[in-house]
This record gives structure tokens, C-alpha cells and sequence, in this order.
């Protein structure tokens, strides 16, 4: 039986690992030795299709064609607010799908963003079959704790459309932990501070041996290293709009090296005070002459600009620790994990609010791809490692209530599987169907909440309004998927359910 492999399907890179022979945990490696690959797709004007390092050489030069950052919006309806965001800081053409969900025009062809998923996971898996030397069926993936359930569908959804079965799909900060724990008959409580390209999430797990308990968790799905790029970007356009009267914003090349140049400042001002910050001919002036970006960085000034962002992560991890019922002094370790954690300011953060240095027990590119290898290992047919993971919702979900008002089915951080029944009845007589709108997220009104779906129960016996009583089943797997049933309490009988998601 071919094996399971662990992917890390990021914002910016994503890499797969696996374990091998005596249980020895091994990141897949790309030709050059790379083990992280791109989360970019592009479209060449040859027509061709590119996927990781080759889409991501081609970018300063083919902005318009070039998807980046699309983790961001999968599983989002058009009309969030979080889309609104995007659409404003990236160079491609995002518009409004059958579903309110997002599709991408890409050199005159259309994706859904579960289609450009599939192109990256496609990359990794033939990247991990050359690696193998045998096909790749099957694969742990994981996903922000914070993802939604559409979000964790759409992922799901990505894998079919390559013919790759997602066993399981499991939260990046329990992945992390797992990469930190096994093995070590560990009793400890750890706060994961996962702080990636494009997504932020914090989880409190207590480690037991081989027993792995999420506390509870709390995340921003916009939230990222990205935003941190921005932060220079738009110090950047300003300096330069005020020295030269122009507005570089309109010219997506430009933007693109502007870009580049800002993601690789910002990773060199971890380990230094000051970077020149030059792009030589990025535009023309009126008169046709040549115009060059030449200014410095520093550390403190980078801090300055991204201080907020800092400030909105500790607010979460702040909330999280609240959630769990549980003190600053009984954590035992920080983990970091994602790229943006070597920000010396978030380090600085997190020791002065826990009085300790975060621990460097995990390295924070690698630590998701190795926890979920561990994780699929342990789902192998024969595999001696029986690891047990409770996970939570991250965040509510129920049914749309009079009023617009929402009712909580599960709590925010209800434990994993779950199962909840409730009981409707019918509001006039005659009543055969009754609709249930489901959504996930914690404002008071639906509106302010992600719709999951609309649910149809049909094949209700007719009798006066308020006579027939349904009971509905809201059940939510090992995945924080939702799915439902419904039967009728009088005669027993389970109805037809039928589920109109707003995103296939």
C-alpha cells in the first residue's frame, strides 16, 4: 500500500513530508534541495501552466497572471469583507462565482479557487512521487485551526478534483505540537503561536504521552507576513509619492519588484538594524527620465510600521488563554511556528508577556508538514504509534434564529467529534418541508456570520402547525466538518435532506 504523506498546504510555501523505515520523520525535497515549494500558480503568455518556483520566477514580469496568496480566500463568500481586502492588494482579477464564492480569470481561462488548490497540491504530490519512486494516493493535509467548515470542504474539494484522497485534514498548530511531542512522554501545556504568510492562529494543547488535548483556540485568517510586506509597501509608495508626485500603486510591475524587494527587507531586518531599500529605473518621469527608488530601512522604523499587527496578535493570544480557563504561569512552552515568527518584536511580545523566551524545540517552517506526517503514520494499517487527537471548533456554529438573531448549536471550542440534536416544529398548517440556514462565526446576527449553507428537510407528514416535531442532527467530525439529518419523532422516520452549500 502505497504511504500517506503530510502535507503543509501554506499561504506562501507548502512542503510534504514523510515518515520512513524506523519512524525517522523526512521533509520531501525538491531538485536543488529546496524542501518548501511556492504557493503560486501562473499562466505564461505561451499559454503554459506553472506551478511553485517556476510561477514564482516569472512573477515581477507576469503580475496579472500570476496567483498568489489564494489560501486567503478559499471557502470565502465574494461578498466578505475579507475579499473586498484582497482584491486590493493583488495584481490578479477576482470576481463573484454562481456561489458568491471567488473565481479567478487567469489568461482568459476561469478557476475556482479549489481548481488553483488542486494545482499546488498536484505540484507537491508529483514532487513527493519522484521523491518516493511510487504513486501518492492518500495524504494528511492541514489547515488553519481557524478555517471555517467551507474552508475545510474547499480543501477537501481540491484533493478530489486530483484524484487525492484527504484522509484527514488536521489543524496546523496541532500538527505543530505533534512535531514537538511524540515520542517524549511529554506532561506539559503548550501555546502554539502560529504566525505564518498569510494566516495567524494561536492554540493552548496539553500533551499527555501520546494524547494531544486543544484547549482551546483562536485565530485571524487575514492576519500573516503578507500584511507585514504590506506595511512597507505602502511606507514605500508614500515616501515616493511625496519626493516624486507619482502614484506607483496603478503599475503592477513596479508593484511586483516594490513587492519582492519588501518580503526579502523585512526577513533581513531580523537579523540586522538597517537595509537599503533601492529599485533602480521602476518607472519614468514626465520628462521620459528614468526614475529609481533609493531609501533605507531600519528595524525600528519596520517596527513602527507593523506594531499594530503585533499588537493584534497578542489581543488573540490574550482571548485564547482566557478561553481556556487557564493562567499565564501554567504554560509550560510557547512554540513558534511560520516564517514571520522571527520577527525579532514578536519574540520580544511573547517573552515580556509569559516572563520566558518562546522555546525553539520546533523549527517554525517545518514543524505542520512533519506533524502531519507523524499523524498519517499513525493512521497507517500496522502502525504501532497510536496518538489520540481532541480537537475544537474555532469558532460557532447554529442556525439563523427570528430576528436575524443566531443560535448556537456548538459553543466556540466545543471538543471534537461532536453531536448535537435540537428539535423544530412546524409554524403553519400542513407544513412538508422545513429550511434551516446554518452558519459559523461568533457576532450575535447571522449577517455578521459565514453562511455554511441553506438545509432542506423534506417528506414531513402534513398535520397542523405546531404538531409535527422534527429532531435535527448536527454532527461534526474528527475535521470540524458539519453534516446533518433529520427525522421525524412521531412516526421515526429519517427525511431527505437536501444541502445547498454556497460553495461546491
Amino acid at each position: 500500500m502505497p504511504p500517506i504523506i503530510g502535507i503543509d498546504l501554506g499561504t506562501t510555501n507548502s512542503c510534504a513530508a514523510i515518515v520512513e523505515g524506523e519512524g525517522q520523520v523526512k521533509l520531501i525535497p525538491y531538485k536543488g534541495g529546496d524542501f518548501t515549494i511556492p504557493s503560486i500558480f501562473a499562466i505564461d503568455e505561451k499559454g503554459h501552466e506553472l506551478v511553485g518556483h517556476e510561477a514564482k520566477r516569472q512573477w515581477q514580469l507576469n503580475p496579472k497572471n500570476t496567483v498568489y496568496a489564494s489560501k486567503r480566500v478559499i471557502g470565502r463568500a465574494y461578498s466578505s469583507e475579507v475579499v473586498d481586502v484582497m482584491k486590493q492588494v493583488v495584481a490578479y482579477a477576482m470576481r463573484r462565482g454562481d456561489h458568491d464564492d471567488v473565481v479567478l480569470d487567469v489568461a482568459h481561462k476561469t478557476f475556482a479557487l479549489s481548481e488553483i488548490a488542486a494545482k499546488i497540491l498536484n505540484k507537491i504530490r508529483d514532487v513527493a512521487q519522484d521523491y518516493l519512486g511510487e504513486k501518492v494516493e492518500r495524504a494528511v493535509v492541514t489547515v488553519p485551526a481557524y478555517f471555517t467548515d467551507r474552508q475545510r470542504q474547499a480543501v477537501k474539494d481540491a484533493g478530489r478534483l486530483i484524484g487525492l484522497e484527504v484522509v484527514r485534514i488536521i489543524n496546523e498548530p496541532t500538527a505543530a505540537s505533534l512535531a514537538y511531542g511524540i515520542g517524549k512522554d511529554l506532561h506539559e501545556t503548550v501555546l502554539i503561536y502560529d504566525l505564518g504568510g498569510g494566516t495567524f492562529d494561536v492554540s493552548i494543547i496539553e500533551i499527555r504521552g501520546q494524547i494531544f488535548e486543544v484547549k482551546a483556540t483562536g485565530g485571524d485568517i487575514f492576519l500573516g507576513g503578507i500584511d507585514f510586506d504590506n506595511a512597507i509597501i505602502g511606507h514605500v509608495l508614500a515616501e515616493f509619492s511625496k519626493s516624486q508626485h507619482l502614484d506607483l500603486s496603478g503599475d503592477p510591475v513596479a508593484m511586483q519588484r516594490i513587492k519582492d524587494l519588501a518580503e526579502r527587507s523585512k526577513i533581513d531586518l531580523s537579523t540586522r538594524a538597517e537595509v537599503p531599500f533601492t529599485v533602480p529605473f521602476v518607472t519614468m518621469s514626465a520628462q521620459g527620465m528614468p526614475l529609481n527608488i533609493e531609501m533605507k530601512l531600519s528595524r525600528p522604523l519596520l517596527e513602527e510600521l507593523t506594531s499594530g499587527l503585533v499588537d493584534r496578535t497578542m489581543r488573540i493570544v490574550r482571548s485564547v488563554l482566557r478561553d481556556s480557563g487557564l493562567a499565564v504561569g501554567d504554560i509550560d512552552e510557547v512554540m513558534l511556528v511560520g516564517g514571520q515568527t522571527r520577527m525579532p518584536l514578536v519574540q520580544q511580545q511573547l517573552s515580556s508577556f509569559f516572563g520566558k523566551a518562546p522555546s525553539k524545540g520546533v523549527h517554525p517552517d517545518e514543524a505542520v508538514a512533519i506533524g502531519a506526517a507523524i499523524y498519517a503514520s499513525s493512521l497507517e494499517t500496522g502502525s504501532a504509534t497510536k496518538l489520540q487527537l481532541l480537537d475544537v471548533i474555532p469558532m460557532a456554529i447554529g442556525i439563523e434564529a427570528a430576528g436575524e438573531r443566531f443560535h448556537k448549536v456548538f459553543q466556540r471550542n466545543a471538543p471534537i467529534p461532536n453531536a448535537k440534536a435540537i428539535t423544530a416544529t412546524t409554524s403553519y398548517d400542513d407544513q412538508t418541508e422545513v429550511a434551516m440556514r446554518i452558519y459559523q462565526g461568533e457576532a450575535e446576527l447571522v449577517t455578521g456570520n459565514e453562511l455554511l449553507g441553506d438545509f432542506l428537510f423534506s417528506g414531513l407528514r402534513a398535520a397542523p402547525a405546531g404538531a409535527a416535531r422534527i429532531e435535527v442532527v448536527f454532527d461534526v467530525n474528527v475535521e470540524g466538518i458539519l453534516t446533518m439529518s433529520a427525522r421525524d419523532l412521531e412516526t421515526g422516520k429519517q427525511m431527505k435532506t437536501t444541502v445547498r452549500v454556497t460553495q461546491h
